[in-house]
């Protein structure tokens, strides 16, 4: 039974504590399916050698018995013809036999207590691939949702960092809007103020020169007449 050594171990085992321990617990997740199915060959032949031996006792037991019952026949058959020595010496290989009949019982007994067993460690084996081979699906799907998400949060990671870039930049932005409006203000503070008075006096200053030469004319006009 030391074939199935390392089947016991991982069943009697957290398959899920053991996955934690691998670097790629898909790969280690196949790895022991390929371990099992292994075994599972193994077991196969070992059983169907089990429990060929079970058969053999099983013939043997049988012929036994149908030995013992043909020499209670003849003993019988020789009574009957009246030769005790004959029917004497059929009862004594019939006790020979019942004698050996014993010993084949007990190893029969023992041969079908092993094969019971081993099919049973069979069935329970091939069972619980099954069940592994269902576990190994939905532990991958996790795995992959796991690996999305990973994904997604480096993607979220990078997204955070350029929220940070598009505020510093808007940081920036304001920063020189604020430095042009001062600039601005500086300029206008640096510029001399206006005199109006002085544009004014200069339109009316304009204004009398020609007024003057106008006078000057109908003045001229005036002589002549």
């Amino acid at each position: 039974m030391g074939i199935l050594t390392r089947f016991k171990d991982i069943m009697a085992s957290n398959l899920n504590a053991l996955l934690d321990k691998a670097e790629d617990p898909e790969k280690m997740i196949d790895q022991y399916l390929r371990n099992l199915t292994s075994d599972l060959g193994k077991v196969k032949s070992e059983t169907a050698s089990i429990m060929a031996e079970e058969q053999r006792a099983k013939r043997t037991l049988d012929e036994c018995k149908s030995d013992s019952d043909k020499m209670q026949k003849y003993a019988i058959k020789a009574l009957e013809a009246g030769n005790d020595d004959d029917a004497r010496k059929f009862l004594e290989k019939k006790a020979s036999l019942v004698a050996k009949e014993a010993e084949l019982q007990e190893a029969y007994n023992l041969a079908s207590s092993n094969s019971i067993q081993m099919k049973k460690m069979h069935d329970k084996l091939v069972s619980d691939i099954g069940e592994l081979e269902s576990r190994k699906a939905m532990i991958k799907g996790k795995m992959a949702v796991a690996k999305t998400q990973e994904r997604i949060n480096k993607i979220g990671s990078s997204i955070t960092g350029a929220n940070h870039s598009i505020s510093a930049f808007g940081r920036m932005e304001e920063k020189v809007n604020r430095a042009l409006d001062e600039a601005n203000a500086m300029a206008m503070l640096n510029t001399d103020p206006k005199d109006d008075i002085k544009d004014l006096t200069a339109k009316y200053d304009n204004n009398t020169e020609v007024d003057d030469e106008l006078a000057a004319l109908k003045e001229k006009l005036k002589n002549k007449e």
